[in-house]
């Protein structure tokens, strides 16, 4: 499936527990042109993932509308693909058994099983795991296991890959990999992503637009919304020392309330 664009028009959320509600959005409004990456960010509990679950198709919106490719989400998106901040993996099934349950199901037999098996073997090729295809999950690291969960949505070929902190969990080093990873197959699929993520540079490395969600001052009940959104500038690969994203690192860090120090001045 080619990438796709997608839409949230006015979109809200309200939790119903023990008889009362609870608002996590209001009035949402993004468009995000196909073959876009978009990071989401905010402060926890702003609701960044519940709007992930929403364009999935994981959860339903308590009020406006999700459009992927034109279409409304109605129940579970099969256009979408979702990597969670765990792998999630099946622990009794193999790797490679792991991203073929990512695949559309369909009657596997003949041409299209062995089609099937290449699917599987390109995407942990492109992940880097084609010696580990036999592994089973515990076999392998945490950063190996989470790039078999990347393969696994890719696998679906989605119009859009929805990442909700894919790469938290990771130590520093496997997240910059697994950052340069995802920036690469997105480079060459085309796909459109919208990712949810705390990490201010990571956001600055991977998307065009960073979206920044707080509470709106006309929200119910501090109802999170989109409070603005930042263009990223150069192209993506983005060289990570870049002084323009430094500078664009502290405005959003103070946009998020988080007040870095001045910068020492250089002594002659």
């Amino acid at each position: 499936m080619s990438a796709v664009s997608l839409v949230l028009d006015g979109v809200g959320k309200v939790f119903s527990a023990g008889g009362r509600q609870r608002a996590v959005l209001s009035e949402v409004r993004l468009s995000v042109a196909a073959g876009e990456v978009v990071a989401l960010l905010g402060p926890s509990g702003c609701g960044k993932s519940t709007l992930l679950r929403l364009v999935g198709g994981l959860e339903a919106a308590s009020s406006g509308s999700v459009r992927v490719d034109g279409r409304e989400v109605r129940g579970i998106e099969p256009r979408c693909a979702v990597v969670f901040q765990e792998p999630r993996l099946l622990p009794w099934r193999t790797l490679e058994r792991n991203v073929a349950y990512g695949l559309p199901r369909r009657r596997r037999r003949g041409a299209v099983e062995k089609q099937a098996r290449a699917e599987v073997r390109h995407w942990l090729s492109v992940v880097g795991l084609a010696e580990f295809a036999r592994h089973r999950p515990r076999q392998v690291s945490g950063g190996m296991a989470q790039r078999a969960a990347l393969a696994r949505a890719l696998a679906r070929r989605p119009g859009v890959l929805l990442l909700d902190e894919p790469f938290a969990a990771l130590d520093a080093l496997t997240r910059l990999r697994m950052q340069d990873l995802l920036a690469e197959v997105q480079r060459a699929e085309g796909t459109t992503v919208l990712l949810v993520t705390h990490d201010v540079d990571e956001a600055l490395h991977l998307a065009d637009r960073v979206v920044l969600l707080g509470a709106g001052e006309s929200a119910p009940d501090g109802a999170a919304t989109v409070r603005s959104i930042v263009e990223v500038p150069g192209t993506r690969p983005r060289d990570r020392g870049d002084a323009e994203l430094a500078a664009l690192r502290v405005r959003l860090l103070a946009e998020l309330g988080v007040h870095t120090p001045a910068a020492a001045p250089a002594h002659p």
